[in-house]
């Protein structure tokens, strides 16, 4: 066929390919104008999983009569002016395509008002046919509704799945916006039926709220509060703690300048942080907001703006991951991370505990109170005969130790404490297998990486692009421990490694390294596989099950756990410690009733 010029309806659907993938793409492009138009409440309408109507009003800054049907036009947007707008894109849309695309393919209406207009205009186009704009009642804001989506695309329409699958899209998408606005109230019903209403927050107890709602109770029982800013970018949110795990990675929400985004930069970067709290197979929860400047974010990179691109991608690795590490690394008694374990303890008590107040506590306890139990179990772990309780711990209870005195030792396995709080349970084999593993770390990280020379030097085959980022990344390389050589357009040569991987498979070392090297620009591979072997050398001198352990060794080991970081999880993921209040105790045994 000749060349020929496309007309204009048969070009916004080839928009309407990329822009419109399915009702939930219509969803997210609207819900976003809406929050560029600075709407403080949004409620969407779907009915049969947006096939026969979705309609979503807010109450925004509204669009003039005037600029009604250039809204409708291809290109035409109020967000950019010129190139330069573009390389520092701060709005959610910006190409100026969600509307003209989504009224190729349905017949859609578009009421609006703004804060000068004494009344709405509404605006119909059916088929990318526009019409008129006509007066219409409506306050400030904006109305769309877009109904029979895809009636002319017959080819398209077969395509979607059933109606609940199609609002599972819709509810997800609605849940990840709601996760990145919790300053905007959001609302959504289904066949009339309301599915979620959540009301605006602005305190940070208000956005945990929300996240309980979006992502689960037990996850904001669990998490822990990031808040870090330096060198221009910064990180905000909330992270899992470790003995809150997924088989799946499918609580991981990055927010970059306010847009849902999924990015492998950042993945790895928390993946890295999580590395030896958690099971091998498992993954973190988190929810986390990065703001930087938007010139160094590429937001037109993917058609529906799922992904961007970062100018500096391996200081944001950098940044990223510290922040996160270092929030783990406190996670031990005494700290303000969680109580480990919340999930054993709910399917004891329910889903909360229940409190007493101080005069049924007085009651139930007699005068034996904590302080004065404290004060004995003080005097035995300092080697004194523990005589009649004073009524005094030294330095008051509250200047207790995290994890108290110990009292007892159950079946060989587990160290009963008592502390301010009430009882204390200690898996006394992973807490010390934490400690030493915390101290092997330590220990090889206070000197530099000592390089093994291979008796006979290993040679990898590899394509020519990995070979040439192995001559661009030979720094990095050296300061992983890892001497290689170039022998050939498509062969390295493996000359020395670390020493204490000189048993190690090196090819298969070498190939990971040069995968993370490519996708990622750095590599924690050669960190992973030593962090492993001192992993197993601490299980192996660790206090094995069945060792009986005498009161004053039981409270050193609670000392050391309560300096030691990381020491809420053992190098497995598992969680070495627990507490059982007072109140739970009291709940369990039904006393005050």
């Amino acid at each position: 066929m000749p060349i020929q010029q496309l007309p204009d309806h048969l070009v916004s659907q080839i928009a309407a390919g990329e822009v419109v993938e399915r009702p939930a793409s219509v969803v997210k492009e609207l819900l976003e104008n809406s929050l560029d138009a600075g709407a403080h409440r949004v409620s969407v309408d779907v009915v049969a999983g947006g096939q026969k109507l979705i309609r979503i009003r807010d109450d925004g800054a509204g669009i003039p009569k005037d600029e009604l049907e250039l809204s409708m036009a291809r290109h035409a947007t109020s967000k950019i002016r010129s190139l330069e707008d573009l390389e520092a894109v701060a709005s959610l849309g910006f190409r100026g395509e969600a509307l003209p695309s989504i009224g190729s393919v349905a017949r859609m209406t578009v009421t609006s008002r703004t804060q000068n207009d004494d009344s709405g205009w509404q605006i119909e186009t059916d088929d990318g046919r526009l019409h008129a704009p006509i007066p219409a009642a409506h306050p400030i804001g904006t109305s769309v509704a877009v109904h029979d989506l895809f009636y002319n695309t017959p080819a398209r329409r077969k395509f979607l799945r059933t109606e609940k699958t199609e609002f599972g899209h819709i509810e997800k998408w609605l849940r990840r916006i709601a996760l990145s606005r919790p300053d905007v109230a959001i609302s959504l019903t289904h066949n009339g039926r309301s599915v979620l209403d959540l009301a605006a927050a602005d305190t940070d107890e208000g956005r945990l709220a929300r996240i309980a709602k979006i992502c689960g109770d037990a996850f904001a029982a669990q998490a822990l509060r990031i808040d870090r800013e330096e060198e221009g970018i910064a990180l905000a949110g909330w992270i899992g703690l470790p003995a809150y795990n997924r088989s799946q990675p499918d609580m991981q929400f990055w927010f970059v300048n306010g847009r849902s985004v999924t990015d492998r930069t950042l993945a790895h970067a928390a993946k890295h942080a999580y590395r030896d709290v958690l099971f091998h197979g498992r993954f973190p929860a988190y929810v986390l907001h990065l703001t930087l400047d938007p010139a160094s974010v590429d937001a037109n990179a993917h058609p529906a703006k799922h992904e961007v691109r970062f100018r500096d991608s391996r200081r944001l690795h950098g940044i990223v991951g510290q922040t996160l590490e270092a929030a783990l690394r406190d996670t031990r008694p005494g700290s303000s991370a969680p109580n480990p374990m919340p999930a054993a303890k709910q399917a004891l008590f329910g889903q909360h505990s229940m409190h007493l107040p101080n005069q049924a506590r007085s009651g139930l306890h007699g005068s034996h109170a904590v302080t004065e139990t404290l004060a004995a179990y003080q005097r035995l772990a300092s080697g004194m005969t523990a005589a009649e309780p004073s009524g005094e711990a030294p330095g008051g209870a509250s200047d207790a130790p995290p994890l108290g005195f110990a009292v007892a030792q159950l079946a060989g396995t587990y160290i009963l404490a008592e502390n301010s709080e009430g009882l204390v349970l200690v898996d006394m084999h992973a807490a010390h297998e934490r400690i030493v593993y915390e101290k092997l770390k330590s220990s090889y990280d206070d000197r530099d990486i000592v390089r093994q020379p291979l008796l006979v030097p290993v040679t990898v085959s590899v394509s020519e692009s990995e070979a040439n980022l192995v001559e661009e990344s030979s720094d990095t390389l050296r300061q992983l421990g890892l001497l290689v050589t170039r022998g050939g357009a498509t062969s390295l040569i493996v000359r020395e490694v670390p020493s204490l991987l000189r048993y190690a498979d090196v090819e298969s070392l070498l190939r990971d390294v040069l995968s993370d090297l490519s996708e990622s620009g750095a590599s924690n591979r050669v960190e992973n596989v030593i962090n492993d072997t001192l992993a197993t050398m601490a299980c192996h001198h660790s206090v094995r099950q069945n060792r009986l352990l005498s009161i004053p060794e039981m409270n050193a080991l609670l000392r050391e756990m309560e300096v030691t970081e990381r020491a809420d999880q053992c190098n497995h993921g598992r969680p070495t410690w627990t507490t059982l209040t007072m109140n739970e105790l009291d709940r369990l045994f039904l006393r005050g009733r």
